[in-house]
């Protein structure tokens, strides 16, 4: 039987990424015990004024069909929040959508097709390469240096430009390196898209988990950008909601109505009663970015500690999200080999820094979203791993667990 093609485009870009997380899962479930240390799905749960208010939207009859671009009540909520950042926010500048995953497979769809490239920084999210080239466009990778901190330099993006470049994904605060561009930084970007007529697309998940020192910046806040600059966002992570999906795309009022159909064809609308409960979570002030905020910053520090004066493993502190990123090169192994090593023999699931791109194929990615003595101990058994293959000078690859 025959195929479409976006079959083939993604054959190696789905679940595959995460075939660490899913053996460790298959483990779990069969009853051993395992540190788990691979997805950023928060560990507080959702404030219950906004899980009652899902339950008394849903029971008042808000199960109805919705529309392509979303509930009023969200949609004043998304402009009384953005029009702290720019002036000249309305209700025509937002779609939404049903998770920042999905936001982003709907605006990718409607800037790209195939031929056109898009700019992205590597690392990069395990899922961008699939969404881009789920389009039929290619990937423009953009090193992030680790002595720059993981920061996207405006020099590096502009030396990467082709002429099939169309738009650049950006991410700050960045996964999975914790980075946060300053509001120069993004500036001298900007610049750089200004003048190669480049669309910008900012996930901007991680906008309420920023540590300390530099504040929050995007180029949707930056009225010369503002034509070619949508923000894609969600209550994910600042609410942590992830499993009710709901996110948007924030961009110029005629890119969303060239986008409404797309958006339309997809999905027609989220759900009414997750809408309401958004609304509630984007009008009111809730704690629980700050307690998550608290605590991945604390459980950053934990793992600096650990390794402190260590040559074998080398944390690269964050600046925000809920990742750390682990250098094991030194140990022999790249990041794949020392995470399937790490399962296999200390029963602590991380994501392969493989997962994300090419310029993190020797670290490894710690989610910061167990309990603090978890962390403790997990940093422990990759110490003791990681002292057991320089002891034994081990350099052989390591294969998947079946």
């Amino acid at each position: 039987m025959r195929y479409a093609s976006i079959t083939d485009r993604l054959a190696h870009l789905g679940s595959g990424r995460w075939a660490l997380h899913l053996t460790a899962r298959r483990m779990q479930a069969s009853g051993e015990d395992i540190i788990e240390l691979t997805i950023g799905e928060p560990d507080v749960k959702p404030d219950k004024a906004l899980l009652d208010e899902a339950a008394r939207a849903m029971y008042a009859g808000r199960t109805r069909y919705s529309n392509g671009r979303g509930e009023p009540p969200v949609l004043k909520a998304l402009v009384e929040k953005y029009s702290k950042r720019r002036l000249g926010v309305t209700e025509r500048n937002f779609l939404c959508f049903p998770g920042t995953q999905t936001a982003l497979y709907g605006v990718m769809t409607g800037l790209v097709e195939a031929g056109d490239g898009v700019l992205v920084g590597d690392p990069l999210y395990a899922t961008y390469e699939g969404v881009i080239q789920s389009t039929g466009a290619h990937m423009i990778p953009v090193p992030l240096r680790p002595e720059k901190k993981f920061h996207l330099q405006a020099e590096d993006l502009e030396r990467a430009i082709t002429p099939e470049a169309r738009v650049l994904l950006l991410n700050t605060p960045h996964n999975p390196t914790g980075a946060v561009l300053t509001a120069a930084e993004i500036a001298a970007i900007g610049e750089v898209c200004r003048r190669h007529d480049l669309w910008i697309v900012s996930d901007e998940v991680y906008e309420q988990l920023i540590f300390e020192g530099t504040p929050f910046a995007s180029p949707f806040d930056i009225p010369e950008l503002a034509e070619r600059t949508i923000a894609v966002s969600s209550i994910s992570k600042s609410h942590a909601a992830p499993g009710f999906r709901s996110g948007w795309a924030a961009g110029p009022e005629e890119f969303c109505e060239r986008l409404l159909p797309v958006s339309e064809t997809m999905l027609f609308g989220v759900q009414p009663f997750i809408s309401d409960m958004t609304a509630m979570a984007l009008s009111q002030h809730f704690d629980t970015a700050d307690v998550m905020r608290g605590n991945y910053r604390r459980r950053a520090t934990i793992v600096e500690k650990a390794f402190a004066g260590s040559n074998l493993v080398k944390p690269m502190p964050p600046e925000g999200g809920m990742f750390v990123l682990l250098d094991v090169t030194a140990t022999g192994l790249n990041g794949e080999e020392f995470a399937w090593e790490l399962l296999r023999e200390e029963k602590v699931a991380v994501m392969p820094g493989t997962s994300f791109g090419d310029q993190a194929a020797g670290f490894l990615r710690i989610s910061l979203t167990v309990p603090d003595d978890v962390v403790a101990t997990a940093m422990d058994r990759i110490a003791d791993l990681a002292g057991r293959i320089a002891s034994t000078g081990r350099d052989r690859a390591t294969t998947p667990m079946a």
